[in-house]
Parts: C-alpha cells; sequence; structure tokens
C-alpha cells in the first residue's frame, strides 16, 4: 500500500471537505483515516489516505492539491507516508 498524508490549513470556508474529497475520489484515492476540528475560525484537517490505486504519478497529485489550496486560500500539503514518519519520528 503506497499511503500519504495529506494536510489542509488555513481560515475554514465553506466547502473545503467538499473540495478535498471530490479531488481524492477523481484521482482513485482512498482516504484511510481523516481528523479535522475548526478552532476559531481554522480550519485544521488531517488525511492518512491510501495511494496505490491514484490515477496521476504523485507529483501530479501535489500539485493538484496546492492548486485547490489557493483557490480557496488555504495550505494543502501531501507528502509520501514514509517521509513524513522519518521527519516526525523522536
Amino acid at each position: 500500500m503506497k499511503k500519504a498524508i495529506i494536510t489542509v490549513v488555513g481560515a475554514d470556508t465553506v466547502g473545503i471537505l467538499a473540495k478535498t474529497c471530490t479531488y481524492l475520489a477523481e484521482n482513485g484515492i482512498n482516504i484511510l483515516d481523516i481528523s479535522q476540528t475548526v478552532v476559531q475560525g481554522y480550519f485544521n484537517m488531517m488525511m492518512v489516505a491510501d495511494l496505490s490505486k491514484a490515477s496521476h504519478p504523485f507529483g501530479e497529485i501535489v500539485e493538484g492539491f496546492a492548486r485547490i489550496g489557493e483557490e480557496l486560500g488555504l495550505q494543502i500539503k501531501c507528502q509520501k507516508a514514509e517521509i513524513f514518519e522519518k521527519m516526525h519520528r523522536i
């Protein structure tokens, strides 16, 4: 399984979850786990996703998230799980 960590951070607005999940579905990416919260108007979401059946290469997926983030005024980051785990290992 090819896992990725996707983080979404920014001012809360209508459609964040819808646009993000629609993009995942359109690209054959399955959400394995998800957590989201809104604190004083700021949206924060973290997802673990399975990219094994993704319809595009990883780099294109990352670029697509960046475009959606720009549209919504957010930061959307997608990185391979193994890199994320190594960066955050204590």
